[in-house]
């Protein structure tokens, strides 16, 4: 019988295995790379594309593209795709992040000869209906409505705008952008994005031969890439000279801040050391920014700080909602707290707990196989290979409190955070 007055035993963690795919390129140019792993007939896929440069002008393409791609081809209506996805007991999803735009599809083994043609479909008969688009910008218009009111959504559109300039990233969509929305920018951006050269297609699961001749044959010969290649190059990251922002809200009971400053993406060798630190600050529950402002002050439900790494470069940011009334007094609190880092070295057991903390995050992250093809999505698509979790468990376990004090110090200068507030302050 257990004894439950005992705790577990204690186990480091030695190392982490990943699983690896192989990789094939198909004659249009689409590279193909696969997991193959698990017992159920059931495989994850994916259709990942880079999203096109950012234009100013028509900054919602991008998302608009992929968003509206379920919505009619020339032959399916969106209710014919949806009911053709559902009949085969299969899932549709589309998703769309700052750098790329993906179409994924989870699908029994034995019925991928049915779903798979819907998604060829979508990639190449894809037409915007314009009944579908003027609902599309209605509800988004309706969405954005709602969201600004949100003290939160304020101020991280400031940051954002404030840290990235005039780029994807910095984008806070207006009503005026989606009511500018045009179907025929929408076909011809579609035409010049979604082809095979610009493609990485990820399989994951129980992947048997015959199932990955039938991928490969559905989307290799059939689908040829257009006249015009996808231009995914990007503008240069303008950051404002501009530091302070402040959206008064004269009756807000609780005032949003973010603050942060742009620093490295994960190609630095400076970042997983700098996650160490993050991690430290105000990147898990028992962080410092949770035990001073929430615990020990009251100011807030939860706050917590965050590193962001895109392929143009990458921001270091901390965010909370308090009482209105202590704005200002959680703003000094976050301050001294940055200023402890950079004199006072972290506590061995301290250290320790975030180690323990991190470690186990990644090694719970990977449950099943679509978890390792995660994994590998995050290294592959910003130019790194494996040895970037070897370096980082490295890390984690070697890493000494002299050295996040000097990252600390290298870093994290608080004169020049850019701060948003939205609220009282």
């Amino acid at each position: 019988m257990i004894d439950r007055k005992l705790a577990p035993e204690f186990k480091a963690i030695d190392n982490i295995n990943l699983i690896k795919p192989e990789h094939t390129k198909l004659d249009n140019g689409c590279n193909v790379f696969c997991f193959n792993s698990g017992d159920q007939e059931l495989v994850r896929i994916e259709w990942i594309f880079n999203n096109l440069r950012f234009d100013p002008a028509r900054p919602l393409l991008n998302m608009a593209v992929n968003t509206m791609l379920t919505e009619g081809t020339a032959n399916l209506t969106a209710a014919q795709i949806a009911d053709k996805i559902d009949f085969y007991g299969a899932f549709l999803q589309v998703d769309y992040a700052y750098e790329n735009s993906q179409v994924t599809l989870y699908s029994l083994n034995k019925h991928l000869h049915h779903t798979l043609p819907v998604i060829m479909d979508l990639l190449t008969n894809s037409v915007f209906p314009e009944k579908e688009l003027e609902t599309f910008k209605r509800n988004q218009q309706q969405k954005l409505q709602v969201s600004l009111q949100k003290n939160d959504i304020l101020a991280r559109r400031d940051f954002n705008k404030a840290v990235y300039g005039d780029t994807i990233y910095g984008l806070g969509a207006s009503f005026d952008n989606y009511k500018s929305l045009q179907r025929d920018d929408m076909l011809a951006h579609f035409k010049q994005m979604y082809q095979p050269s610009n493609c990485t297609l990820i399989v994951a699961g129980k992947i048997e031969p015959d199932t990955l001749t039938l991928i490969k044959d559905s989307f290799d010969k059939s689908w040829t890439n257009g006249t015009t290649p996808a231009d995914i190059t990007q503008p240069e990251i303008q950051p404002a000279t501009e530091l302070f922002y402040f959206t008064e809200k004269p009756d807000a009971l609780q005032s949003a801040i973010r603050i942060g400053l742009p620093v490295i993406n994960r190609n630095h060798p400076d970042f997983q050391p700098l996650q160490v630190l993050n991690t430290v600050l105000g990147g898990y529950f028992g962080s410092r920014l949770m035990a001073n402002i929430r615990e020990d002050k009251g100011y807030t439900y939860g706050i917590g700080s965050g590193l962001s790494s895109f392929k143009q470069g990458g921001a270091f940011f901390i965010a909370t909602e308090v009482g209105a009334d202590v704005c200002r007094a959680a703003m000094n609190e976050i301050e001294k707290e940055i200023g402890i880092l950079k004199t006072q070295l972290v506590p061995d057991d301290e250290l320790s707990l975030v180690r323990n903390f991190m470690l186990g995050s990644l090694l719970g992250s990977l449950e099943n196989v679509f978890s390792h093809a995660d994994k590998f999505k995050s290294i592959y698509f910003a130019g790194l290979d494996y040895d970037y979790y070897d370096r980082y468990a490295l890390t984690v376990k070697n890493i000494t409190s002299a050295k996040l004090q000097e990252l600390a110090n290298k870093y994290l200068n608080f004169d020049q955070f850019y701060k948003v507030i939205v609220g009282k302050y």
